[in-house]
């Protein structure tokens, strides 16, 4: 990015570290890691939990300063808030410059911090006492910070500039710095009120163009006395005391950019000499005399130290320049929300790194022969949490919008304290330093790159896939789950991901179809020859829209939107009285065109329905509680602590009790367990977990927050793995839980959209819940795809959803399946042989696919044979256990503030001792005699026997 001076001089510009904006940025983040890391260092050294990397010890704060500019200001400088004559409040924070609190009398650099409060807007200077800095740039300085972090006595702090900083910067660039660090630090400072401070890097001045900024006394300032060398904080007492005497004033001056070599941009540790640029004085900064002693002035230095300054809380007429202040805009965001508990850095211990990476190569190598399910059960749990740790180094991809170049902003405001404590209605604010994250409108992201072919897609004919290898040509159950499984899914689904699709009459997306082939894309609608749906909608960036990414209408945590709503207006309407959901007899409130009025309704039928109801009526088991619990709780605190508290009982449902029904093996209800409570039962396995799984030992409930490699979302890929439609049975029947009578049967449109809730009311909750509990859902293979789903009418549309998950998938650039198994670390497939051993469906595979390396995704998910116990493929499940582990760590309420504190003492009591069969339970307490015995909720429940017979009567209506 380059300008003219305005007086016609030399153009200047900047140059990007790594050759580009977005590159910079990814150094910029490494280094703010690593400055997180030095600030957790310099705390425990302090004994707290996170202290400044730099300028650890705060001298004075004062909120009363005023900046008067001159009335004589050049008329080139006269931009943004340089008006003559015009008058601003300051706050102002004095400091030393160490990363620990060392006295005053030791050598150190000396800062200074403005936040000035203009008319138009805030703007943050941030100086020092020396007119260079050590490094010629951020890396530089981030590199010199690290060798010398902890080095207090004087011979650690000669072998780290003698020996260790040569070492890792060369042993040129390491005298340079040592010269700059010795010439700024051995002056002695008798205060600080007789120092000049140095912007030293450059910002820019509206048209003058760049320029350095710096505060110098004002001429006629009292002489300080002798440092004392027994008080510790002399520098502090004796600004005190000159304050209570007289003003403290300085004034603020500017020094222009004039070329490339005497004043650049990028190397800040070339000095700027006056000679060069001329100093030019703009303003006056007065610190008015007042007793900075009191309980007052010690309250405000308390606020002063509490803020973050940032040369980025400016406007674009100053917007930052160089290298080391383009890193400023991460390092110092990293930093200050850090400091504030609102952003975590997860490292493990140097136990972990070593045998960590030492295992994972063992791993490795062991996995190349044998897949880790084949290994003996004792080394399969391991090996899962050393492919999930590859799997989080390697396959999280950040599809983000970022801000490259960096640009200035307002100070933002303070966290609204009720988002400390509760979730919000569209997911923002569950990551406090970065709001929008996993919020509603949030990009997808992605587990491995993006493969659009846009040649490809309509080939093969996704009908023709759809015919040949989804058809269900007959009922396949998965006998060791009941229906319940396929509608908590579901339920889970519609919590988690929904792409934004175009309004009726916008965009759709034309599939043809084979000759003969016809088709009604609307009820009483013209023949067609082609398939037609509504696109998705890009996400939009610079006013393009992307054609492979897109965003969520939900959010993307883990908080019950689809009980709750994704939107204030939603969760208002859902709303009842003490806190409480609305219910009308005990079920959901009726809504428009029969659909009831609940979080998310989208596809509604009878296994939602049952769900909603379920949960809706938890909730308020959980407000009624914690009424008589607490009784001054108010009924805001009483909603939002429930649905924390339902919602966390439904992952803990979901990880505990849905997983390990349909990954039904030991060795995924032990890994489930480690990762919610951790403390594994096993010696053996506490052994492995002290080792190499810190984690493990507190489980991740109990752990700070992790994003790992990328910022936190759900993925495309996480989207094509859900996709388990086959769990839909084409055949209902509801049976009365008491005399074992059939009820109805009906198929799926019986059973859909505002026929759900007639039957629901009809039937009643129980008998409803009994029924999913004693029928199997379909298994998750290929010809197993409900056929209902094949010619489904829903609203004012005829769509065939097996067609539609092919042809999203590929547009969405999702890999196919052989590309897609290679990238999660599984070998290629060579032949068709190596995915099924089945003739028929090996001929069928060969007359659809050219080669293997076209097959689709989903059909080689569901094609593949599936480790013992697993309900479906190796390959999806390494999504899942990606993923679900990280819809855990990322999230602050299922880990820092998953606390009593937070979800009070009766609500983490509610979550530790409940699971599906007691939220079923409490609410249809007849069901204890059919649950089933050591087994949770999802597997098959024990029928009941009509009175008098050995089985049940086939009798009652159909729908």
């Amino acid at each position: 990015m380059q300008g003219p001076q305005a007086d016609g001089g030399e153009k200047w510009h900047e140059t990007y570290q790594g050759g580009s904006p977005e590159a910079e940025r990814l150094i910029f983040e490494e280094l703010a890691r690593k400055i997180m890391r030095l600030q957790v260092r310099a705390g425990k050294q302090g004994r707290v939990a996170v202290a400044r990397a730099f300028h650890a010890k705060a001298v004075l704060g004062v909120e009363n300063a005023r900046l008067l500019i001159h009335d004589d200001v050049p008329p080139v400088l006269r931009t943004g808030f340089v008006r003559p004559g015009a008058e601003y409040p300051v706050t102002v924070r004095f400091s030393n410059a160490n990363s620990h609190e060392q006295a005053d009398a030791a050598p150190d650099l000396r800062g200074m911090a403005l936040r000035v409060d203009a008319v138009d807007g805030t703007h943050d200077l941030l100086m020092s006492s020396f007119p260079v800095s050590l490094a010629r740039d951020a890396r530089e300085f981030v590199t010199f910070a690290m060798v010398t972090a902890g080095a207090r006595s004087r011979w650690q702090q000669a072998v780290a500039l003698f020996v260790r900083l040569p070492l890792v910067v060369g042993w040129s660039a390491a005298a340079r710095m040592r010269r700059n660090a010795i010439a700024a630090t051995r002056r002695t400072v008798r205060s600080f009120a007789l120092e000049t401070y140095w912007s030293r890097s450059a910002i820019l001045w509206g048209d003058a163009g760049p320029v350095h900024y710096l505060l110098r006394p004002a001429p006629g300032a009292p002489g300080a006395p002798e440092v004392s060398g027994t008080d510790r904080d002399h520098l502090c007492h004796e600004l005190q005391r000159r304050l209570r005497r007289a003003d403290v004033v300085f004034e603020l001056c500017v020094q222009r950019y004039a070329d490339a070599e005497r004043t650049p941009i990028e190397d800040t540790s070339v000095e700027w000499r006056e000679a060069d640029a001329p100093v030019v004085p703009v303003a006056t900064l007065v610190i008015p005399c007042q007793d900075a002693t009191t309980p007052e002035a010690l309250a405000a230095t308390h606020r002063v130290e509490e803020l973050a300054f940032n040369p980025w809380h400016t406007t674009q007429e100053f917007r930052p320049l160089g290298n080391l202040n383009r890193s400023r805009k991460a390092v110092y965001e990293a930093s200050s929300t850090q400091r504030l508990g609102e952003r975590f850095l997860s490292e493990p211990s140097r136990r972990e790194a070593v045998l960590g990476a030492a295992a994972e190569a063992v791993f490795r190598g062991v996995n190349r022969v044998v897949p880790w399910y084949r290994l003996p059960r004792p080394l399969q749990l391991p090996n899962l949490f050393f492919l999930r740790r590859v799997l989080r180094r390697v396959n999280l991809i950040d599809t983000d919008t970022h801000q490259t170049p960096p640009r200035p902003g307002p100070v933002p405001p303070p966290v609204d304290k009720a988002l400390r404590v509760a979730r919000s209605t569209d997911g923002s604010f569950n990551d406090l330093s970065a709001p929008r994250m996993g919020a509603v409108g949030a990009p997808f992201g992605r587990n491995l790159p993006p493969v659009p072919r846009p040649d490809l897609f309509d080939e093969p004919s996704a009908y023709t896939v759809s015919r040949e290898l989804l058809d269900r040509e007959e009922f396949l159950p998965a006998r060791s789950l009941n229906l319940l499984a396929a509608a908590w899914v579901q339920l889970q689904v519609h919590d988690w991901t929904q792409h934004r699709r175009c309004p009726p009459g916008g965009r759709t997306v034309q599939v043809p179809l084979p000759p003969g082939v016809d088709w009604r894309n609307t009820p009483g609608g013209p023949v067609e020859h082609m398939m037609r749906f509504a696109d998705d909608v890009g996400v939009r960036t610079d006013g393009q829209e992307s054609a492979v990414t897109f965003g969520n209408t939900a959010s993307h945590w883990w908080d019950g939107s689809e009980v709750y709503g994704g939107d204030h207006e939603s969760a208002r309407r859902l709303r009842g009285p003490d806190g409480g959901l609305r219910l009308e007899d005990g079920y959901l409130p009726s809504g428009p065109g029969g659909i009831p009025r609940t979080g998310f309704h989208d596809n509604w039928w009878l296994g939602l329905s049952l769900l909603h109801t379920l949960f809706a009526r938890e909730h308020n088991a959980v407000c009624a509680a914690l009424r008589r619990e607490y009784p001054a709780m108010n009924d805001t605190r009483v909603y939002h602590t429930a649905r924390l508290v339902v919602s966390a009982l439904i992952v803990k449902i979901h990880i505990l009790e849905w997983t390990p029904a349909i990954l039904a093996t030991r060795t995924i209800a032990s890994g489930g367990e480690i990762m919610w409570r951790g403390n594994p039962e096993s010696w053996l396995r506490r052994l492995w977990v002290w080792l190499l799984e810190e984690s493990g030992r507190t489980g991740i409930t109990r752990t700070p927050p992790d994003h790992g490699t990328a910022p936190f979302s759900l993925t495309e890929d996480f989207v094509t793995v859900y996709r388990m439609h086959p769990l839909i049975p084409d055949v209902f029947e509801l049976y009365d839980h008491q005399a074992a009578r059939r009820l109805h049967v009906s198929d799926f449109d019986g059973v859909f959209g505002a026929a759900a809730e007639r039957i629901m009311r009809g039937t009643g909750l129980t008998d409803c819940l009994y029924s999913f509990g004693i029928a199997n859902p379909g298994a998750i293979t290929l010809r197993n795809y409900p056929r209902a789903l094949q010619r489904f009418q829903r609203d004012d549309e005829i769509i065939d959803l097996s067609v539609i998950d092919l042809v999203r998938t590929r547009r969405r650039g999702v890999p196919r399946y052989n590309d897609f198994r290679a990238g999660l670390h599984k070998p290629r497939i060579r032949r068709f042989e190596d995915l099924t051993d089945d003739p028929d469906l090996l001929a069928r595979l060969k007359r659809v696919y050219p080669s293997v390396n076209e097959i689709d995704t989903m059909v080689g998910l569901f094609a593949e044979n599936p480790p013992e116990g697993f309900g479906f493929s190796d390959t999806a499940f390494r999504v899942f256990l990606l993923m679900a582990s990280r819809r855990l760590q990322s999230d602050r309420f299922l880990t820092v503030d998953f606390r009593p504190e937070v979800y009070t003492p009766l609500g983490m009591d509610w979550i530790e001792r409940g699971g599906m069969s007691s939220v079923i339970l409490r609410h249809c307490p007849e069901l204890a005699t059919f649950m089933p015995r050591g087994a949770g909720a999802f597997a098959p429940w024990q029928p009941a026997r009509p009175p008098g017979t050995g089985g049940n009567g086939p009798t009652g209506t159909t729908l």
